[in-house]
């Protein structure tokens, strides 16, 4: 879509469709495409791939009108949904009257009217576009007053630190996803719960992971259907597709992939051994968002740091079966106080102060899911016992049928990286695993549905629960794919398909991990 500066708005445009957002006061008006006549001296900045929203970095300090710049095609779920990763955006500043050099992709219908008011960056870094995107930020003061100066020097710090995270949110980790014709907010099961319901996809989404709700409210409180089209619900997570071909001939030394170079879909065709996508979609819920040792445990509203759903999707055929599974920090109030490395962990309230909390997370955890089955992988020694017993305590208080407590001690068992002793974990839970089910549905409907979760945790649910979960996803996939008759009854997976496997779990994790804590994942899976 087109982008225009004029006077008074910036303007979206889209075939007969166009978005005013107005410089003056960040409103929001849908106008026929003709209105762009009515504009005073609108100059196009180029082309757009969408709306996330306008965002107010302080108070005190200008909105801004954040757009989808450039985007990376992940790619093609059941139905053939693309899903796509925003790699690059555009932060127009509403108060900035000169027209923005924000390095778009030029507009070949309007190219020649562009007007740049410096010279062209020659580099595409980042870093570089920032500046350049700060240098239209200008103070107004109106005297040579000592303390105004420096107020205003301190406001423009401020707003640079701001929008230097803001963009380093989204152009260094990656983890921001869409679909314009996909709800990747919702599992397969939900969606199919709703199927029968007509609204617009946004209207619909899961409001937890909703990441963009509040920056697009001005669109979503509109109301008429001319809005749909403007509204991109957007996830915070983890997305990768693969096609896997179960090939029992192939050598793992064919594999060269590696966490850093996912494999890319296989274009060659295949008649003789059977294929199948599969696909990891991961979650973030925008409640209690924040980094590791500053976000910890529960607040108020029962809401967990680093909550995160996690879907495991096969597609064979016209068969798409679903496996979920949960991670979040444990549910009581506890912190890690302190900057030296891995501070000790301490409980903020006493025993009797956290069950109403700690109830009010897990009934709605049990509303959404029906039935849970924890588990907890904190050290049952040391410095992590105290966390793993408040957990343990507040479980037996809570006393509800529908939740199931399993503790393991993954430092303990899988000790000098000896990671396939999770298997141990596994085949204690191997009957619970079965019990649970998956969802799975067919063009005739859902044939069934899967009956409760894992959520799964460690202290920063990072690393061993990422081992843990591709595990358990891992046991579900190879008994779905032998009921499709896809892999043979007493097979594993094959070598191959498994490596690949393996590495989609790892990105997952490395993401995840970026996302709570900036670092990559310790652990392969």
């Amino acid at each position: 879509m087109e982008l225009f500066q004029a006077k008074d708005h910036y303007i979206l445009q889209q075939g007969e469709r166009a978005l005013w957002c107005s410089r003056r006061d960040g409103g929001l008006q849908l106008r026929p495409a003709t209105d762009l006549l009515l504009a005073w001296n609108p100059i196009c900045l180029g082309l757009v791939e969408g709306v996330i929203g306008k965002i107010q970095l302080h108070s005190g300090l200008p909105w801004w009108l954040i757009l989808i710049r450039q985007k990376a095609l992940v790619g093609k779920l059941p139905g053939d949904h693309e899903v796509c990763k925003v790699t690059k955006i555009a932060v127009l500043s509403l108060s900035e009257m000169e027209p923005q050099d924000l390095e778009l992709e030029l507009c070949k219908k309007h190219h020649f009217g562009i007007n740049k008011p410096e010279k062209i960056i020659s580099s595409p870094d980042d870093s570089k576009f920032l500046l350049k995107t700060f240098t239209h930020i200008k103070s107004n003061v109106s005297a040579p007053n000592k303390k105004k100066v420096k107020e205003s020097k301190e406001k423009e710090k401020l707003e640079r630190r701001l929008l230097e995270e803001l963009l380093k949110m989204f152009m260094d980790s990656e983890s921001f996803y869409y679909s314009l014709t996909y709800d990747l907010t919702n599992s397969v099961q939900r969606q199919s719960a709703g199927e029968r319901d007509c609204r617009p996809l946004w209207q619909k989404v899961d409001d937890r992971f909703f990441w963009n709700k509040y920056m697009i409210q001005d669109l979503t409180e509109i109301g008429t259907p001319d809005v749909d089209f403007w509204i991109i619900p957007i996830i915070q997570g983890f997305v990768q597709i693969e096609e896997l071909v179960v090939n029992y001939n192939e050598s793992s030394d064919d594999e060269k992939s590696s966490p850093e170079t996912p494999p890319q879909e296989s274009t060659c065709v295949d008649d003789i051994h059977p294929r199948f996508l599969v696909a990891l979609i991961s979650r973030r819920s925008r409640h209690r968002a924040g980094m590791r040792y500053k976000r910890r445990g529960v607040d108020k509203n029962g809401n967990v740091a680093n909550y995160v759903e996690t879907e495991q999707l096969i597609h064979v055929h016209n068969h798409t079966l679903s496996f979920i599974q949960t991670r979040g920090s444990v549910p009581v109030f506890w912190s890690q106080v302190g900057y030296r490395y891995n501070p000790r962990p301490r409980l903020d309230r006493s025993e009797k102060d956290t069950v109403a909390y700690f109830s009010a997370h897990f009934e709605e955890q049990l509303k959404i899911y029906k039935k849970q089955v924890i588990i907890n992988l904190v050290d049952q020694a040391g410095r992590e016992k105290i966390i793993g017993d408040a957990y343990l305590k507040q479980v037996l208080l809570f006393n509800n049928s529908h939740l199931t407590y399993v503790s393991f001690d993954f430092h303990e068992h899988c000790r000098g990286m000896k990671f396939e002793n999770v298997q141990t974990l596994t085949d204690a839970i191997y009957d619970i695993i079965l019990d649970m089910k998956w969802c799975w549905v067919d063009q005739a409907g859902v044939i069934c549905k899967q009956e409760g979760i894992f959520r799964v945790n460690c202290m920063d649910c990072l690393d061993r629960t990422n081992v843990v979960q591709a595990a358990i996803a891992r046991v579900v996939m190879e008994q779905q794919l032998k009921k499709l008759g896809v892999m043979p009854p007493e097979q594993p997976l094959p070598v191959k398909c498994n490596r690949i496997y393996q590495i989609m779990w790892a990105n997952n994790g490395d993401s995840i991990s970026r996302q709570y804590a900036g670092t990559a994942a310790l652990k392969m899976v």
